[in-house]
């Protein structure tokens, strides 16, 4: 048994010492697009079928309550006031008729939506097979969809006057690509870089997270919406929002809300925002992620594939955005 303390004689070792130990990162600090991450599961979260079925047989009690005393109001007050009555129930039926001509209104922007995706599968069916025959049905598809839109008036003139030149389903659909769809494309990213620059500023300027989740929430969504309407498939608030769940849980399953340091480092100088400021860096991280949500939204909106021309870069698109909004150092 020893008494006092044993002294370990470390000169000549290579023990490491405090001094030249290597700096510990703090996870913490480094953005993750904490807003845009809650957005994806908010959007994505299914509810169960026990709430479903709550929600649903609450709003049939609610419903039928509502029409039950609309019902009692209208016949007591025409027993009352015959011209009152009558008044009452000229306006629930100018209410009944908004609401039909609002229902009629969403099933056509879904009808316009399936429109556009039927087109789409058309198309790349034709590319794979190499069908001259169905890639002129595309063509004929496409004519009627944008046949009563002056933007593209310029575009269906050019592809009419060349089609006929080219017998192939590739450069065929290649030509309604560049001709027709460039200027839908060159719009939709416009829309994209709008949407992620208005995240990204927000998150980097307002100290509240409420207040990035719901510009990150309303912007994605109008953007989105916006990119519909750009292709031909404006789409009312459910339909908006399907579309909105469609395009997040195809990103959710594949992974591209999942941040990585790779993102980080190559969009907008985000490695040197982050460590500037964390508030900075969160905004790009938001901003990159919103861009991703609106490349996914113009592959599902757009009619055609892309195939004569690339699908729009992430890094490009955020660049531009952030293009004098934030100090590349």
């Amino acid at each position: 048994m020893t008494r006092g303390p044993v002294l370990i004689d470390l000169e000549g070792t290579d023990a490491a010492q405090p001094a030249t130990a290597p700096a510990v990162e703090d996870d913490r600090d480094i953005p993750r697009g904490v807003a845009m991450q809650q957005v994806a599961a908010i959007t994505t979260r299914r509810p169960s079928r026990l709430a479903r079925w709550f929600w649903s047989v609450t709003l049939a009690l609610v419903g039928f309550i509502a029409s039950l005393a609309a019902w009692d109001y209208v016949t007591g007050l025409l027993s009352r006031s015959p011209v009152l009555g009558g008044i009452a129930t000229a306006l629930i039926g100018l209410l009944l008729l908004v609401l039909l001509i609002i229902g009629l209104r969403e099933l056509a922007a879904f009808g316009r939506l399936r429109t556009l995706d039927s087109i789409q599968h058309k198309a790349a069916g034709a590319l794979i097979s190499l069908d001259l025959k169905q890639a002129r049905i595309v063509l004929g598809d496409l004519e009627e969809l944008y046949g009563n839109r002056e933007d593209t008036a310029w575009g269906r003139a050019e592809l009419k006057s060349r089609q006929g030149d080219i017998l192939d389903a590739d450069g065929l659909l290649g030509l309604a690509e560049t001709s027709l769809l460039a200027p839908l494309d060159a719009r939709a990213q416009r829309e994209v870089e709008a949407a992620a620059r208005q995240v990204a500023t927000v998150t980097a300027i307002v100290p509240l997270a409420l207040a990035d989740l719901f510009t990150a929430l309303t912007a994605n969504l109008r953007m989105i919406r916006r990119i519909a309407e750009i292709y031909g498939g404006r789409s009312g608030t459910l339909g908006s929002w399907r579309l909105t769940r469609t395009v997040l849980t195809h990103l959710v399953a594949t992974g591209a809300v999942a941040v990585g340091d790779d993102l980080i480092g190559s969009v907008a100088g985000g490695g040197v925002l982050s460590k500037v400021s964390r508030r900075f860096g969160e905004g790009v991280i938001n901003g990159a992620l919103t861009a991703r949500v609106g490349v996914a939204a113009i592959e599902v909106c757009r009619p055609l594939p892309f195939h004569a021309t690339k699908k729009p870069s992430v890094s490009s698109l955020v660049g531009r955005a952030m293009s004098g909004l934030f100090n590349r150092g």
